[in-house]
């Protein structure tokens, strides 16, 4: 049996509108009716275009930004309209890396205290102990004692990253989700900081929610994959179902944009070019948000929002090409047999 560490059920972000002189600006829906589950040492890729909403989902189950409506469990725990101390004795169980470890660092202060500070805070650990921990934790990010020592500007933009993850996993968290935390690294330290996390992940069972945009890294590291366009999961399941048979229209289009290693079957892919732009999210069209840009659009995708509809080889999909619907649910977190 697995154990349930995140469940996230109907999450909706809401960013309000606002009224100028001569224009208003309606209310933007930027995470709208968003649910996963992740197991303990499980990661869960979440893939979209920019303005998808990825990144409002991640801060949403953090509560860095307000949520509409639904529910969020850590470990069982809801989260979701906690404040003040209640959340901060669940947040030392969720933590996050960040894209630029440098802007999430304290440029006027040592590594070893950035690092040192949540045990201090959730812990009461004292110097002593705390000095020693943070030796601990750096060595097990590949970096050395000595290097608490030194400031962020001192470091690499590989070893940044390693310090953010060193503090993020200082509390043993059981989730870590990690906000396009390697787009700006050069490949192969890329590919470093990847085979970190899957350690640390496989020592300390953490689950991971992997936001990116980089498909070939998503594949790498997931367990499953989950698809937002606008707001909205349109498609989730296993990594090599989602790669290896699509349902989804946009997830055939994400999939066509990223190039394969082998300049064989690279040159023998079909690139699916999506026309237009993402549509407005403060005015979304009726029915399916996809509509407008699928090749394979029909009536009722314009009047009717697609349901949820099981697919075979695991997962589901928003599609109106895909036929039995069932009932909008909190997805299993491991492959069905």
């Amino acid at each position: 049996m697995t154990e349930r560490a995140l469940e996230v059920e109907g999450l909706t972000v809401t960013f309000p509108g606002s009224r100028g002189l001569l224009s208003r600006r309606r209310p933007l829906r930027a995470v709208d009716d968003v649910s996963f589950a992740i197991d303990r040492g499980e990661t869960l890729g979440l893939v979209g275009e920019s303005g998808s909403g990825k990144s409002s989902t991640a801060r949403g189950i953090l509560g860095l930004v307000p949520v509409s409506s639904g529910s969020v469990r850590l470990d069982g725990a809801e989260l979701t309209g906690l404040s003040g101390g209640d959340l901060r004795r669940h947040r030392r169980h969720i933590q996050m890396v960040f894209q630029d470890p440098y802007s999430s660092l304290d440029p006027s202060s040592p590594i070893g205290e950035s690092i040192a500070e949540p045990m201090v805070v959730h812990e009461r650990l004292g110097r002593g102990e705390a000095q020693s921990r943070v030796a601990e934790l750096l060595d097990r990010v590949g970096l050395r004692a000595e290097h608490a020592r030194r400031y962020p500007y001192e470091f690499s933009g590989g070893q940044r990253q390693r310090v953010a993850i060193a503090r993020a996993i200082a509390l043993r968290p059981k989730v870590v989700i990690c906000d396009e935390a390697v787009s700006a690294l050069d490949v192969s330290t890329q590919n470093q900081v990847i085979n970190l996390l899957q350690d640390l992940r496989d020592e300390f069972g953490i689950g991971y929610l992997f936001v990116a945009h980089d498909l070939a890294v998503v594949r790498h590291i997931s367990d499953r994959v989950a698809v937002m366009y606008l707001g909205r999961i349109v498609e989730h399941g296993p990594a090599e179902r989602i790669f290896g048979a699509p349902r989804h229209p946009y997830t055939e289009a994400l999939l066509s944009a990223s190039p394969v290693p082998h300049p064989a079957r690279q040159r023998e892919r079909t690139r699916i070019v999506l026309p237009g732009d993402l549509p407005d999210p403060r005015n979304p069209p009726p029915g399916c948000t996809f509509a407008s840009r699928c090749a394979h659009v029909m009536d009722v995708c314009r009047v009717e929002m697609p349901p949820v509809t099981q697919v075979d080889g695991g997962g589901e999909v928003r599609c109106h090409l895909h036929a039995t619907p069932v009932s909008v649910g909190v997805p299993r977190a491991s492959t069905p047999g």
